[in-house]
């Protein structure tokens, strides 16, 4: 970043892979993209003010254990009585570290090889309006939609807990279920690579104007 170096913006996806093939599509895609979005921007010669930083999350799929524990070292986490641990989870009051102020956003990308549609707003309403802006200026019409939904099961959800904006893009299926999702069918030639570079350029212009 230039002036305002010291504020986050972030983009990721998962490292780890699915024992059964390479993890090509969870979440080899989606650390790729990220990886690549990162390079358009420092290929470009651009200077956003804020800080781009990438998260390669290690344990997503042991239960997000790589951005909880980044999120909870960096940023903070809510406290929790023994009952909600015992469960899971944690509801309680909010603890908050001093980088906790001076993060931006964070985009993840974890639905496999698929195009991006949009994005997912996590019921987060106030961020529809800026988020429309990007989106009409990509002048993409296929990629268009912003969901109020929350979807689940990926790292997004770690910044959300504790109150910071996490997007997760919505994306084409292709195969994700039916075939590539945590089977032995998970490998490279599932990978279409128009979708990635397509997915890859939207993240790029998500994190420039972000930062």
């Amino acid at each position: 970043g230039t002036d305002l170096k010291d504020e986050i913006v972030m983009v990721g996806g998962h490292f780890d892979s699915w024992h059964a093939g390479t993890g090509a599509t969870d979440d080899g895609t989606g650390s790729a993209a990220s990886m690549e979005a990162v390079r358009i921007i420092k290929t470009l010669g651009l200077k956003p003010r804020r800080t781009i930083r990438i998260g390669l999350w290690g344990g997503e799929e042991q239960g997000l254990l790589g951005s909880r524990g980044y999120v909870k070292d960096t940023y903070g986490e809510r406290q929790a009585d023994m009952m909600q641990m015992m469960m899971g989870g944690a509801t309680g009051p909010l603890k908050t570290k001093p980088e906790y102020d001076k993060f931006s956003v964070y985009f993840n990308h974890d639905n496999g090889t698929g195009k991006v549609r949009g994005v997912y707003l996590q019921g987060n309403e106030e961020a529809r309006g800026v988020l429309r802006q990007w989106l009409a200026a990509i002048n993409d019409p296929t990629a268009q939609t912003l969901s109020l939904s929350n979807t689940g099961g990926t790292d997004h959800l770690a910044f959300d807990a504790i109150g910071l904006p996490g997007f997760q893009f919505i994306q084409d299926p292709i195969e994700y279920d039916s075939r590539t999702h945590h089977s032995n069918m998970d490998t490279y030639e599932r990978v279409q690579a128009d979708d990635m570079k397509q997915a890859s350029t939207i993240m790029a212009i998500f994190l420039y104007n972000a930062a």
